[in-house]
C-alpha cells in the first residue's frame, strides 16, 4: 500500500473516532489533514496546526 492511501486510512479513522465521540472537524483540520494525505506536510506539522487552532501550542 502506497504511503498517501496508508495516510488517508489513519485520517479518515481519526476524523470518524472524533465524531463518534460527538465532536466535529472543522473545515480548517480537515483542510490541514488533506495537506497531511497528500504528504505537503508531515504529521508533526499536522500536529502543530491543530494545537495551534485550539490554543493548545
Amino acid at each position: 500500500m502506497a504511503p498517501v492511501e496508508v495516510r488517508a486510512i489513519q485520517v479518515e479513522a481519526a476524523i470518524h473516532s472524533i465524531e463518534l465521540e460527538g465532536s466535529n472537524v472543522t473545515s480548517e483540520t480537515r483542510a490541514d489533514a488533506d495537506s497531511y494525505v497528500a504528504g505537503t506536510i508531515n504529521s508533526d506539522e499536522l500536529v502543530e496546526r491543530v494545537r495551534a487552532r485550539y490554543g493548545l501550542s
